[in-house]
């Protein structure tokens, strides 16, 4: 099942659910919201998204969550940040399973093995290399993270 299909089924799902359950509203909000941003996507496109290009508009909604979530629990809105995180959590079901940091860290010091980093400065090339790789399956800041304190030590 493709992820456009897994979303519709769950945007109907929700859609039963949401009279009665506070729960399945938020879902439902969510999803429609995540479904306007893939037809916005498929109109500036003016084509069909892949699962993968679905993915990346899955994890910018996900950091945007993230960063209004921190913005309201600087503003004193706890209410508005659980909302937010909320909704970063139903996202997160959409992407694929996530990588840990061994994993992230093996793929790393295979990345520098094979680029001939030496020091921070070779970290564009390092990063280029093992992107592709993780793009999907693992956040850009943790492997930026990884990989810097990598090629620090």
């Amino acid at each position: 099942m493709s992820l456009k299909d897994r979303l519709s089924e769950d945007l109907k799902s929700a859609m039963r659910g949401a009279p009665s359950d506070p729960e399945q509203r938020v879902r439902l909000s969510t999803i429609r919201l995540l479904n306007a941003e893939i037809k916005n996507a498929e109109i500036a496109k003016k084509g069909e998204l892949s699962d993968d290009e679905i993915t990346e508009i899955v994890q910018r909604q996900i950091k945007r969550r993230k960063e209004a979530a921190e913005q309201y629990k600087k503003g004193n809105r706890g209410d508005l940040a659980e909302k937010e995180e909320k909704e970063a959590a139903i996202l997160a079901n959409y992407l694929p399973e996530q990588l840990s940091d061994e994993e992230i860290r093996r793929l790393a010091e295979k990345a520098v093995q094979e680029t001939g980093a030496a020091s921070v400065k070779d970290m564009g090339k390092v990063m280029g290399k093992l992107m592709p790789e993780v793009r999907g399956k693992a956040d850009g800041k943790r492997v930026n993270e990884i990989v810097s304190g990598l090629l620090r030590s």
